[in-house]
C-alpha cells in the first residue's frame, strides 16, 4: 500500500514539473511576443513621426512632391476637362445640341487677360481634338479663306483678322485661365453662348508641374 501511494506521489509530482515547465515556457514566449510587439509598434511610430517633420520641413522650405517615377501627361488632364465640360453641358434649347463651339487660347488670370504661353496654347490645340472626339463641333475660325502659298510652304492658318472670316460661325465659345502655384496650375475652362454670354459648361483642373516638366512645357508669358 505504501508502495502505491509513493508511487502516486513520483507521478503526481512528475506531472507537477511538467505543468510547471510549460506554464513558464508559454509565460517567456507571451513575454517575448509583447516585448515584439511594443518593438514594432514603437519603431512604427517612430518612423510616422519623422515621416511627420519631414513633410512639415519640406512644406516650410517651399520643396514639393515629386514621383520618380509617372505615367500623366498633359492631355490625360485635358481628356479629364473635356470630360468635365460635356458632363456639365447644359442645353439652353433643342437647337443648341447642334452647337459649334470655338476654342480659344487659355490666358492668364491677370488684369489683362491677354497674355498666355506654350501651356496655354497647347491645352487649347488638344481640347479641340477632344470637343471633336467626342462628337462636338468645333469651328476652327483661324482658318484662312484661302491657302497662301510661298517659299516657305502651303499656310492654311492666320492670326491676321483681315485673312479670316467675318462671318461668325460659332455659336459657343470655350474659352479658360491660368492660376499659377508653386507646385502646380489651375486651368479653368467654360464654354459660353456666343449670343447670350451664359456660361453653359464648366470644368476645373489642377496640374502639377512636375508632369508639365516632363514634356518641357515653358510657362513664361508671351
Amino acid at each position: 500500500m505504501y508502495s502505491k501511494l509513493f508511487n502516486r506521489f513520483i507521478i503526481f509530482s512528475a506531472l507537477a514539473n511538467l505543468t510547471g515547465c510549460a506554464f513558464t515556457q508559454n509565460s517567456e514566449s507571451a513575454e517575448m511576443n509583447a516585448s515584439s510587439t511594443t518593438q514594432v509598434n514603437y519603431d512604427l511610430a517612430s518612423m510616422l513621426k519623422t515621416a511627420e517633420q519631414q513633410s512639415t520641413q519640406d512644406d516650410v522650405n517651399g520643396n514639393q512632391f515629386t514621383p520618380l517615377k509617372h505615367h500623366k501627361t498633359l492631355a490625360n488632364y485635358v481628356e479629364q476637362m473635356a470630360l468635365d465640360l460635356v458632363d456639365t453641358l447644359e442645353f439652353e434649347s433643342d437647337t443648341d445640341a447642334n452647337i459649334n463651339i470655338a476654342v480659344t487660347t487659355l490666358v492668364d488670370l491677370d488684369s489683362s487677360l491677354t497674355k498666355s504661353n506654350q501651356l496655354g496654347n497647347q491645352i487649347s490645340e488638344t481640347l479641340i481634338h477632344q470637343l471633336q472626339k467626342f462628337g462636338y463641333g468645333v469651328v476652327d475660325f483661324k482658318t484662312t479663306q484661302t491657302i497662301d502659298v510661298n517659299s516657305r510652304g502651303d499656310f492654311a492658318f492666320s492670326r491676321d483678322i483681315e485673312n479670316l472670316s467675318e462671318e461668325q460661325m460659332a455659336s459657343h465659345v470655350l474659352a479658360g485661365t491660368l492660376i499659377y502655384r508653386h507646385d502646380a496650375v489651375v486651368v479653368n475652362t467654360r464654354v459660353i453662348n456666343a449670343h447670350t454670354k451664359k456660361i453653359v459648361a464648366s470644368s476645373r483642373k489642377l496640374i502639377p508641374i512636375y508632369v508639365l516638366n516632363k514634356e518641357d512645357i515653358y510657362l513664361s508669358s508671351n
